[in-house]
């Protein structure tokens, strides 16, 4: 019995550790889903759009959709998921330009036609490269920023390090290292993950209203990451609206996400 049972803890220990090793080194392929687009590929939408690209200090070049608006009352900065890209995610943010509101929403490295290495730093320079982009081209009392799960933690990023109108959060987490301990918990994550993304910590920093969507149901990031997020004191108003029953990728159904909008924007 005893050789048996040490042959089964030998198995589990190198499971264990086989297990750990997959963790550390595929932990940007389950972080980041990205589609790719040709270069050549051409963007077709209902509404007036033009496409960008920014050129990074790194030599990165991202690639984005700026969408116009007929008499905009303002323009909303979107930084969407960790998978698809800008042929899926410029129909996504139509609702706000039918709301009359100019948007522009960014492909990260790696993500439709974008280039470039990732990393946690490179990925908040990129996201403030997007803010600036905005402030040469609008008031800062017009710029609303609006985060998408993954999004979010860029979104909160750039809203503390500037003055934006508005800061709208839909899925957020409240770290990576919180969504990936609950996912893993019997591996000591905060170890080896490579992406932190403490949305927390920038929070604090915040200085214009903020919002938080979330659904009871959400699988992916679950709704605890919010309830968490609404607690940390932060420098205006936070509200978190909860959506009983909705999940990761269907709060644009539910009436008072809509009505929440279009009472804010």
């Amino acid at each position: 019995m005893n050789r048996r049972l040490k042959k089964i803890l030998i198995v589990l220990a190198s499971l264990y550790v086989i297990i750990f090793i997959g963790l550390y080194f595929l932990q940007e392929k389950m972080i980041f889903i990205p589609d790719s687009l040709p270069q050549d590929y051409t963007f077709s939408f209902p509404e007036n759009f033009e496409e960008i690209f920014l050129n990074t200090k790194d030599g990165a070049k991202l690639n984005a959709l700026h969408f116009k608006a007929e008499n905009p009352k303002g323009v909303i900065l979107y930084f969407h998921g960790n998978a698809g890209e800008l042929s899926r995610w410029g129909i996504v943010v139509q609702k706000f330009v039918e709301m009359r509101y100019d948007v522009l929403v960014m492909d990260y490295r790696t993500y439709g036609k974008s280039t470039g290495k990732l990393s946690e730093k490179a990925l908040y320079s990129d996201a403030e490269l997007f803010y600036k982009y905005l402030l040469i081209r609008y008031s800062e009392d017009k710029i609303v920023v609006y985060g998408r799960s993954l999004g979010t933690t860029f979104a909160t990023y750039v809203a503390a390090k500037n003055n934006p109108k508005q800061l709208l959060l839909e899925a957020p987490f409240y770290s990576l290292n919180e969504v990936a301990s609950r996912r893993f918990p019997i591996y000591p994550v905060n170890w080896f993950l490579k992406f932190n993304f403490p949305t927390q910590d920038y929070l604090k920093e915040v200085s214009c209203p903020i919002i938080i969507f979330h659904g009871t149901d959400d699988s992916v990031v679950n709704y605890e990451n919010s309830e968490k997020l609404s607690k940390v004191p932060t420098k205006e108003k936070l509200s978190l609206i909860t959506i009983q029953g909705g999940t990761h990728h269907n709060l644009r159904d539910y009436e008072v996400y809509i009505k929440t909008l279009d009472t804010i924007l």
